[in-house]
């Protein structure tokens, strides 16, 4: 199991007592769960339903879906990880260090925006539950690791002016 660092506050965190704790079970098996279910719609009812739809609900599809895939699997690791230490698999340490790959801002596209109402009911639903999951998810870790923790920051941060910022860096002087 992680070992708790002391805090200056004594502030108890009910977010990590819920990770290391029984009660972080249901969580767990709600997140693999809609892992599951959203791979066997995808790979099913999914894919016919989604030749049913116009072409440029179709590409609506097509980009949601992966939005979706990348939230679940995000989603997926984060638990993965809360479950490694959990376990006394990983320290708090190693734990933060790969935590920092996962990303938790994974958005949706918002329901104004054209396509959206041609989508499949059971495609919103799973959607809209796997936002749920994410923003829960998020505070959870926000609390644990702190509002400033690496993932946080890489979710604020744009990559393509990241790499625009390089870029200038390394051939502005030319």
């Amino acid at each position: 199991m992680i070992e708790h660092e002391c805090r200056n506050d004594n502030t108890i965190r009910l977010a990590e007592r819920v990770v290391f704790s029984d009660s972080f079970k249901p969580l767990y098996k709600e997140g693999m769960s809609l892992v599951e279910e959203a791979a066997a719609y995808l790979d099913g009812a999914g894919r016919g339903e989604a030749k049913a739809l116009s072409r440029s609900a179709a590409t609506f599809y097509a980009a949601e879906s992966m939005r979706l895939t990348t939230r679940l699997m995000q989603i997926a690791s984060w638990l993965l990880l809360q479950r490694a230490a959990r376990n006394g698999e990983l320290t708090r340490e190693q734990v933060a260090l790969e935590k920092a790959k996962v990303r938790l801002d994974t958005s949706s596209a918002a329901e104004a925006l054209p396509g959206w109402a041609e989508m499949p009911a059971d495609f919103v639903n799973i959607i809209e539950r796997s936002l749920r999951l994410q923003d829960r998810v998020r505070r959870m870790d926000d609390e644990i690791y702190g509002e400033h923790s690496l993932s946080h920051a890489a979710a604020n941060s744009n990559p393509v002016s990241d790499q625009l910022v390089l870029l200038q860096t390394a051939f502005g002087g030319r």
